[in-house]
């Protein structure tokens, strides 16, 4: 008996991977959105959380209903997309940046830094923040890019629940901040608008780390808790893109679970802040 529960199980895993494959080909063909890359394991968890939110019982019928209804896509691609951040992350990543690459980008007659897989745009503010703090952010310009629409619209009005003000007060703080985050923003309703100088300073847009291309030259990217989702081949075209935008000596910020150790890549940086995870790009032999 426990022989044949294991083979249903096998045979039912199987199935699902083979839905699985057809599905992100479909998305891939119609929506030109490219999950083919992605980790599996990832994959396979936030499908199974859209089947029960979308209440469709196979990744059959899901991609039927998808193939046909691309309102439905844009609720998956939230599902599929990582949504979770806050603004001022990892503190000591921040206070990293502040004390040890700020003063290098200060050389900078002007600057331009790269958020990749903004989100709800917490990091994009939180650097637009930082800068205004070290006296750079009126010659900066953020691109801040991701690959859901509906993300997107929210990063670029700014506004967050109140209720999580408290939390990204006490991570700014412990940044190294040199002035306090309610001068940033109103709050009103229940909700925190953050101001407009520092919208203005930052260009939302859609960008695909696994279909588009480089777009701007820049000195620093940050791409943190992004590339976990990806497995090695996307990664590697991924930090190939960092590498192709970052001027000479740029910077490169990623998540505290990420490394770039095992990069086929790895050899375009060298550590720059090693705990934070902050690489500077290799000066070519």
């Amino acid at each position: 008996m426990d022989a044949e529960i294991a083979g249903a199980y096998a045979l039912a895993s199987r199935k699902f991977d083979i839905e699985l494959k057809l599905l992100v080909d479909g998305i891939y063909h119609l929506y030109h959105h490219d999950f083919r890359d992605y980790a599996q394991a990832s994959l396979r968890r936030r499908l199974k959380g859209a089947l029960l939110h979308l209440k469709c019982e196979t990744l059959s019928q899901l991609q039927d209903r998808v193939l046909r209804e691309p309102e439905l896509f844009r609720t998956l691609l939230d599902h599929l997309t990582v949504q979770v951040s806050e603004m001022f992350r990892d503190p000591s990543y921040f206070r990293a940046v502040r004390e040890q690459v700020v003063p290098l980008l200060r050389t900078y007659p002007s600057l331009k830094l790269w958020v990749a897989g903004c989100s709800a745009g917490e990091e994009a503010y939180s650097l637009a923040i930082l800068l205004c703090e070290e006296g750079l952010l009126q010659r900066s310009l953020l691109y801040a890019t991701d690959i859901n629409p509906r993300m997107l619209e929210s990063a670029e009005a700014g506004i967050y629940p109140i209720d999580r003000i408290a939390g990204f007060t006490v991570n700014h703080r412990e940044s190294g901040a040199k002035s306090s985050l309610s001068d940033y923003y109103t709050a009103a309703y229940g909700r925190a608008i953050f101001d407009k100088s520092l919208r203005e300073r930052i260009v939302f847009s859609d960008h695909s780390l696994a279909t588009d291309s480089v777009f701007a030259e820049v000195q620093f990217v940050s791409c943190r808790n992004v590339l976990i989702y990806f497995d090695r081949a996307l990664q590697d075209r991924a930090v190939g893109l960092f590498r192709d935008s970052l001027c000479r000596q740029g910077f490169l910020g990623l998540g505290s679970k990420e490394s770039l150790r095992f990069s086929g890549r790895s050899s375009a940086f060298v550590s720059f802040v090693g705990q934070e995870k902050i690489y500077q790009k290799a000066v070519p032999t």
